[in-house]
């Protein structure tokens, strides 16, 4: 299967935001090497195909917080976690 590297890289970011516990833009930054932009970019491009995320402000600043991804949209959550190799392999090649 070939993805297009930029529905890969919203997919990859809705899995990480998926698995990971607390994930806010600095620990993205951190696990895929993407610029801060980048991942914020793509954070805000979630919701374009179907991804809901919500902000859960857990701090004093208004950015001091994490992501949760509270619906899938049309997408099978099983399918796309028993692809995260591949979505990978599209950005990381």
């Amino acid at each position: 299967m070939e993805l297009n590297p930029v529905f890969a890289r919203r997919l990859y970011l809705a899995l990480l935001v998926h698995n990971l516990e607390r994930p806010n833009v600095p620990k993205l930054v951190e696990l895929t090497g993407w610029p801060r932009r980048t991942i914020q970019d793509v954070l805000k491009a979630l919701p374009g195909i179907g991804i809901e995320l919500m902000f859960i402000q857990d701090g004093r600043r208004h950015n001091d917080g994490y992501y949760r991804l509270s619906d899938w949209g049309p997408y099978d959550p099983d399918w796309v976690c028993s692809r995260e190799d591949e979505i990978a392999s599209t950005l990381y090649h």
